[in-house]
C-alpha cells in the first residue's frame, strides 16, 4: 500500500519504519513542512512531504498528531479513505476537552466528526512505540502481544488488522468505534502486553 502518514513525531516515525519494512511506501509529513524531515527520508526509507502530499498520497492515511491539533487534518483530501487514528487524550498538553472529560464521545469519534467522508479506524495507542518496534513476533507465537482496533468500517479494520500482522502483532476487533474507549489512555488496556485471549478478557471487564 501507499501509507500517507500526518505526524512525523515518535509515532509517525514509528509506523513509518515498519510499514517501509514491511513492503509499504510511505510518506511522512508534519506541519512544519517537509525540509524539517529531510533527515528522516533516508533514516526510515520513505519519501516526505506537506500534510496535503501525505493525505493525497496515501491509499490509507495515518493521523499521529497530537489530539489537540486533530482538526487541522486535511478532510477534503482524505475523503473516501480508510483514515488509522492513533491518538490519545492527554490534558496535559492537549488541553481539556469537556467531551472526552465527561465521556461522551472518544477521541476517535472527535477525528471522525472532523473527517465525516473518511473511514475511521483507531489503532496503534495501546502500546507505546517503543514496544511497537521491539515486540513483533512471527504468527504463531504463543507470546505474541495482541492489540486492540475500532471502527465501523470492516474493509478499514481489515487493512490495520493486516498492518498489525505484519508488524508482528495478532490483533483484536474491539467492535464499533464508540467501543474505542476501551482501550484509551487509563484503561486496563492501555500499554499493557496481552496476548489475544487475554486482551478480549480485559476489555470485555473494562468499565467506562
Amino acid at each position: 500500500m501507499k501509507i500517507g502518514l500526518i505526524g512525523a513525531g515518535v509515532v509517525g516515525r514509528a509506523i513509518a519504519t515498519l510499514a517501509v519494512r514491511a513492503g509499504h511506501q510511505v510518506m511522512l509529513s508534519n506541519s512544519r513542512g517537509p525540509h524539517t524531515l529531510f533527515s528522516l527520508r533516508a533514516a526510515v526509507g520513505c519519501a516526505i512531504g506537506t500534510v496535503d502530499e501525505a493525505a493525497a498520497f496515501g491509499d490509507i492515511g495515518v493521523v499521529a498528531v497530537p489530539l489537540a491539533a486533530y482538526r487541522a487534518v486535511p478532510a477534503a483530501a482524505l475523503a473516501g479513505k480508510v483514515v488509522i487514528d492513533t491518538n490519545n487524550y492527554y490534558p496535559e498538553r492537549d488541553g481539556a476537552i469537556a467531551e472526552l472529560d465527561d465521556k461522551r464521545t472518544t477521541t476517535s469519534e472527535l477525528l471522525a466528526r472532523h473527517l465525516p467522508a473518511s473511514r475511521i479506524v483507531k489503532a496503534f495507542n495501546a502500546i507505546t512505540m517503543t514496544d511497537l518496534e521491539r515486540d513483533g513476533r512471527p504468527a504463531g507465537s504463543p507470546d505474541r502481544r495482541a492489540l486492540p482496533v475500532a471502527g465501523d468500517d470492516g474493509e478499514g479494520k481489515a487493512i490495520a488488522i493486516a498492518l498489525l500482522d505484519a508488524f508482528g502483532f495478532d490483533a483484536l476487533d474491539a467492535g464499533p468505534l464508540s467501543q474505542g474507549w476501551r482501550f484509551e489512555r487509563g484503561t486496563p488496556a492501555y500499554c499493557v502486553a496481552l496476548t489475544r485471549d487475554a486482551l478480549e478478557k480485559t476489555l470485555a471487564a473494562t468499565t467506562r
